[in-house]
């Protein structure tokens, strides 16, 4: 990892932060058609955060530099498992690099970061979904180590 980047860590998510983290989940074509950007925020955003706050298998962060400028997000949940001889897994969910700092190598540093701290929560296994139409997004995943191992289902209820 280049000099630069050498700096950044992860922190958890403040209420602060929240319109930020916001604004770079919708500040993509998948993203602009499921948020919505507003001020104040919508109570879904506040009330969501409140719950993921409280939850300790819950890590929403972000990546910041040393000063404390937000660089990218993402969401592990902590999944205990009975298979597996009882392992954790974490899932990793609602990954963005800010669009100012896209292609610097941070979304790489992040991840790095975001494994060291699942297996420092006990987790064995790093797993996520993508929308199947982000296709740079499947090949970084797969540049990263991740494997199409499972092919995945959802159902809106």
């Amino acid at each position: 990892m280049e000099e630069k980047n050498k700096d950044l860590r992860l922190r958890k998510v403040t209420s602060a932060d929240l319109m930020k983290i916001i604004e770079m989940l919708a500040d993509d074509v998948l993203g602009q058609s499921r948020e919505e950007v507003s001020d104040p925020l919508d109570e879904r955003y506040v009330k969501a955060f409140k719950a993921i706050e409280q939850d300790p298998n819950q890590d929403l962060l972000v990546m910041v530099n040393d000063n404390d400028q937000i660089l990218g997000t993402l969401q592990l949940t902590y999944l205990q498992y009975l298979n597996h001889k009882g392992s954790k897994r974490a899932l990793v969910e609602s990954v963005r690099i800010h669009s100012s700092v896209r292609g610097q190598g941070l979304g790489e540093k992040m991840f790095q970061l975001a494994i060291i701290r699942a297996k420092e929560n006990g987790a064995d296994t790093i797993q996520l979904t993508s929308d199947k139409t982000r296709t740079e997004a499947l090949k970084f995943y797969q540049k990263l180590g991740f494997t199409a191992s499972h092919e995945g289902f959802k159902m809106k209820i």
